[in-house]
């Protein structure tokens, strides 16, 4: 059994834009974000398209859920098509932070993603109230200022208040809910399946499943040791969250190992010649290798997602390779990609490619190699490239694959967010 009273509790608010895409393409077109049927799609002029979000109303009355293809929509006149505008999507996300800021010192605010915020209100209840009184205002002002929905979960610490969120928050009736530790047994160990748990994926679940636990609860009652044993650190993390418990502070990634640098690409086309996927995977790999250099960080994981056209039924294969030293040369990556998709790939057609390297750590902490003392020259090259692209512009300097009818970095770098500005 836990003893709660020997951990923090917090006001945790965890901030939700209902649908953003979706609710500010309507609030630009004058129509109201939560009655209109208004899906942004990738591109409209494609029918193989990706739907990027859907408003409330078209996914209860249409069933359309995002990552749809814009074929699968009805054809309803009353369903409206736009495409995205990643730049103002991004600036109205800026602003909402801007408002967060009204209530607590930027500190104590977490941009989590494009759409969803932590808040940490301890310390000015004084001012405004208690965190439900603060999450109604903060519902309040977006509305009357932004014409923008939100839902608002509650917790004593980030975990607890993303989960509201996620579990209850999001089907209140007001749009905000509050959890606290009294609540795990009740409202979080009955949940299955595990992939409903913020923090576990497909994979995880599966491993999980083989080990016989299926719901939250017999998480927190399985063997901490043995739990440890299997997945280390994040074995210990797995069990605390399942009682409801995080140290984490805000900003500080929640899971052991969330620290972790991808890229994920659909693909504009089908892409059946394996060379040409091949040339994709260079490309993704200079910016995948590139985003760790930002953050001087070297990693040795390497995972290759390849997913299969619809034509060729789908399926596709995820993998990862362990580097036998951290790395962030792009050509380090590429080979390690490169292995792994010589040994899974099926000879289908490719329609989306991802890459990451996690594992990380500081890359200034490296030990020299003395089988390759060319490794320092490299490092320094890809800082010395990144520069350039920094200063001059992402095309600056690309590999030549770039130029093929294969590569996809010259479009991309016109889009924001991988998508139109």
């Amino acid at each position: 059994m836990i003893d709660y009273s020997q951990y923090p509790v917090r006001s945790i608010l965890c901030v939700d834009m209902r649908s953003f895409y979706a609710s500010c393409a309507a609030v630009l077109l004058g129509l109201d974000p939560m009655t209109c049927f208004l899906a942004v799609v990738g591109n409209t002029e494609r029918q193989g398209s990706i739907v990027l979000a859907a408003s409330p109303a078209l996914k209860k009355e249409f069933g359309i859920q995002t990552g749809a293809r814009l074929f699968q929509l009805p054809n309803d006149p009353r369903i409206q098509l736009v495409n995205p505008r990643m730049a103002v999507f991004i600036r109205v996300s800026k602003e909402l932070t801007r408002l967060f800021g009204r209530y607590v010192p930027h500190h104590a605010i977490h941009t989590y993603s494009v759409d969803e915020s932590f808040i940490q209100v301890d310390g000015v209840e004084n001012m405004w109230g208690d965190a439900q009184v603060i999450a109604a205002n903060i519902q309040d002002d977006m509305e009357r200022e932004f014409g923008l929905p939100c839902t608002v979960g509650i917790g004593p610490n980030m975990l607890m208040a993303k989960l509201c969120l996620d579990l209850e928050a999001k089907k209140a009736d007001r749009g905000i809910a509050v959890w606290n530790y009294q609540d795990v047994k009740k409202k979080l160990w009955p949940l299955s399946p595990l992939q409903r748990m913020w923090g576990i994926g497909s994979r995880l679940e599966r491993t999980l499943n083989r080990m016989g636990i299926f719901t939250v609860g017999q998480l927190a009652q399985y063997d901490l040791k043995r739990l440890e044993k299997k997945f280390g650190l994040m074995g210990n993390q797995l069990y605390y969250h399942a009682w409801g418990i995080d140290l984490s502070t805000i900003g500080a990634p929640i899971m052991a190992g969330q620290i972790s640098y991808g890229k994920s690409q659909i693909l504009l086309r089908d892409y059946p010649d394996p060379a040409e996927v091949k040339a994709v995977i260079l490309e993704m790999c200079e910016e995948v290798a590139k985003r760790a250099r930002d953050h001087h960080h070297a990693g040795r994981i390497i995972s290759l997602g390849i997913e299969y056209s619809r034509d060729e039924l789908g399926g596709g294969f995820y993998r990862s390779k362990t580097m036998e030293n951290p790395s962030n040369v792009t050509l380090d990556l590429y080979q390690t990609c490169l292995a792994l998709f010589e040994r899974f790939y099926e000879g289908k057609t490719v329609r989306k490619i991802s890459i990451s390297l996690s594992n990380v750590q500081d890359d200034t902490n490296r030990q020299l190699d003395l089988f390759r003392p060319d490794q320092e020259k490299k490092r320094t090259l890809g800082y010395v490239m990144d520069n350039i692209r920094d200063r001059y512009g992402s095309t600056a300097l690309l590999h030549a694959v770039s130029y093929t009818n294969a590569g996809t970095a010259r479009l991309r770098s016109k889009l924001v967010g991988g998508h139109q500005a």
